[in-house]
């Protein structure tokens, strides 16, 4: 008998927690960068959520330091 093993799930909304593992951080400076407005979020009920596209976004505006 084969077990089948399913593909990992493409999250569309990450936990605080996830997202910093994501962009591996630490969770309250994840928290700082929301609270600055960095990074967007959605808030469900009490709940925040961080959006795939919107962490997308933050990496894509970071700029490299120069050499």
């Amino acid at each position: 008998m084969s077990t089948a093993i399913a593909a990992p799930v493409d999250r569309l909304l990450y936990k605080p927690e996830e997202a910093a593992e994501a962009l591996a951080i630490g969770r309250s400076t994840l928290y700082e960068l929301m609270a600055e407005g960095s990074l967007k979020y959605i808030k469900l009920g009490r709940t925040r959520r961080i959006r795939r596209v919107d962490l997308e976004a933050y990496v894509a505006d970071l700029a490299p330091l120069p050499n």
